[in-house]
């Protein structure tokens, strides 16, 4: 396979190809050129893909701290995203694609259960990212404006009030209720929820719940149990029916995460799902999708919700939009192999 020096030892020299050599070869302009390699609107497709062939087999690369130097400008989004989520993986994909699209690149910083958002964020800002895009951020509304103040704050899948910060998220609450309807229309009534824990998401999941059950006239049913967005959250929560506190008919759990745990716990007790329990997560993340799991789920739109998290970082960084703007998707959901009837 040739490396990107190959055109240049064919022509007998190691001169690395510059601007002006690819536009020699295509037969346009440097800023034609320019254009097309940072993705911006404008050039013909068909002058597109002429550029980036040339640019490939002369072995062309964008001198990125260049470009910034002589622009002032990095075209970097900054992603904060947490380590451990398969959701959030999934919505960086996206994120990458819808960045490329409009000629910004990402910068990604983790934050984990050892390195929490301030340091996530701070390496951000340290690599001049020109946007946030905080996925799930936890810190106080107060704290995340003023960050905006910094760069402008996209925040992802959590809802905000007031503080004049974009907002993309689906209807966490509206979620959780189509959950507990498609429960219900199977003829379910004991109906346990295994909880996210503190933050606004996990309140707004947990709301839907409990609405829905007094939606079916299911008060007396209620039961929440104590959990988080992890595997042993769930396993932990489904030991605790277990160890006496009597199975329901069906366990609607947080997120995915925590609902696959709910499964690991009642496989090793050879309870049937769903014959004895049905199970439900929220996200429909890749493991979900797996066919050992085959969970019913909530679809949040990761696609979607990248899409405008872009969208919204573009018109405040070159379109001067100032005022702030929520993006309300709506969750769907996607039944699979884990709920069913009760017995």
């Amino acid at each position: 396979m040739d490396d990107d020096g190959s055109e240049r030892r064919r022509n007998g020299t190691n001169k690395r190809p510059r601007l002006e050599d690819v536009a020699a070869r295509v037969g346009v302009s440097t800023a034609s050129v320019s254009l097309v390699l940072r993705g911006v609107p404008g050039p013909s497709e068909r002058t597109r893909q002429s550029v980036l062939k040339a640019a490939a087999e002369l072995g062309y690369r964008v001198d990125r701290t260049a470009s910034m130097l002589a622009s002032r400008r990095t075209r970097l989004l900054g992603v904060m995203v947490d380590i451990h989520s398969p959701f959030h993986a999934e919505l960086v994909e996206h994120l990458h694609t819808a960045a490329e699209q409009v000629g910004y690149d990402l910068v990604l910083s983790t934050q984990t259960r050892t390195r929490d958002e301030h340091s996530a964020v701070e390496t951000l800002l340290a690599f001049r990212s020109e946007a946030l895009i905080l996925l799930g951020p936890t810190a106080p509304a107060d704290t995340l404006a003023a960050l905006d103040r910094k760069a402008p704050v996209i925040t992802v899948g959590r809802r905000i009030a007031d503080t004049g910060l974009d907002v993309v998220r689906t209807a966490d609450d509206d979620g959780v209720g189509q959950i507990v309807d498609h429960l219900v229309g199977l003829g379910h009534r004991e109906i346990v929820y295994v909880d996210g824990g503190k933050g606004v998401i996990a309140t707004d999941r947990r709301r839907g719940y409990r609405t829905a059950m007094r939606r079916h006239g299911l008060d007396e049913y209620i039961r929440v149990l104590h959990g988080d967005n992890t595997e042993a959250a769930g396993e932990r929560a489904a030991r605790h029916l277990l160890d006496g506190q009597g199975l329901p008919t069906a366990v609607v759990a947080f997120n995915d995460q925590c609902a696959i745990g709910v499964l690991a716990a009642l496989s090793r007790a050879d309870i049937a799902v769903p014959g004895r329990v049905s199970v439900v997560g929220y996200d429909d993340d890749t493991l979900s999708r797996l066919s050992c799991f085959n969970l019913t789920t909530v679809s949040q739109g990761a696609r979607e919700q990248a899409r405008h998290a872009v969208a919204a970082a573009v018109e405040r960084l070159d379109q001067g939009r100032s005022e702030p703007r929520e993006v309300v998707l709506t969750p769907h959901l996607v039944v699979r192999g884990t709920t069913a009837e009760p017995a």
